[in-house]
């Protein structure tokens, strides 16, 4: 293990998407090994009780429209932990690689001579699909599966290829959707997707509070009204969502969205 995690070094690891038996095992013995562990506010508590007591947890807890630390301070604070000869695991929730900002923070510690290695981890949009019981790619319906973030700043608009996200062959998920939904909708509507493409609504996916929503997109804007403003929610969009392997078709609402009980 020496070899593969070196005092001076930064592995930066996925968190999965919250539940600690989806984390890899790999993911798990970085955790035990470590000397410190900087966190983000999605990880789950049951991966983060996987932590030994003598590692120092720091929590970095980034989420949208709550930043507790600015991008350069995470980055300067791993820089200077390996410098010291710490054993740095930065924790992301999901994918160190989809919308984690993990080139951002490899390329802060590259620049100061620190090794760093990527641990991958499940991502939430794989996740929540599994809970519902439907797949992201399927034969005939979604030939390709594509990945947006829907994080903005402000009021500014979503700065996206409608277009190009409105093909009605793919499942498309939307990332940090939650406020952003009804300009989704109306978007890809615009774009040319119907708007009885059935969607999916998932948070907390994979913890015991998971809660998925299954509607259409021409209702995106009335079924998200039922999420809190600060629970992280993923936007799953296409035909391959209504193909389920065990969730009955009347879940999905035709005149509004209701909630499935997994």
């Amino acid at each position: 293990m020496a070899d593969e995690f070196p005092a001076g070094s930064v592995w930066l690891v996925g968190a999965g998407p919250g539940d600690p038996d989806l984390l890899t095992r790999k993911a798990e013995r970085l955790l035990r090994t470590a000397t410190i562990v900087f966190y983000d506010a999605l990880v789950g508590e049951g991966v983060l009780a996987l932590v030994p007591a003598s590692v120092r947890l720091v929590s970095v807890g980034k989420r949208a429209g709550r930043h507790s630390k600015e991008q350069w301070t995470i980055n300067d604070l791993l820089v200077a932990a390996a410098l010291a000869g710490e054993r740095v695991v930065r924790l992301k929730g999901g994918d160190p690689s989809i919308f984690g900002r993990s080139m951002e923070e490899s390329s802060a510690l590259v620049q100061a001579g620190v090794q760093v290695r990527i641990c991958p981890g499940i991502t939430a949009a794989s996740a929540a699909a599994a809970s519902a019981g439907v797949s992201l790619s399927l034969r005939g319906l979604a030939r390709r599966v594509q990945f947006a973030t829907a994080h903005k700043r402000g009021d500014a608009p979503l700065d996206l290829d409608w277009a190009e996200l409105a093909d009605p062959h793919c499942t498309t998920v939307f990332y940090m959707g939650r406020s952003a939904a009804a300009e989704i909708s109306r978007n890809l509507q615009a774009a040319g997707l119907s708007g009885a493409t059935p969607v999916l609504l998932a948070c907390d996916v994979s913890l015991d509070s998971e809660r998925l929503l299954h509607t259409r997109l021409d209702l995106l804007h009335i079924a998200v009204a039922g999420f809190s403003n600060d629970q992280p929610t993923l936007i799953l969009v296409g035909d391959a969502i209504a193909v389920a392997s065990r969730a009955p078709m009347a879940n999905y609402a035709m005149g509004a969205a209701r909630a499935v009980t997994t």
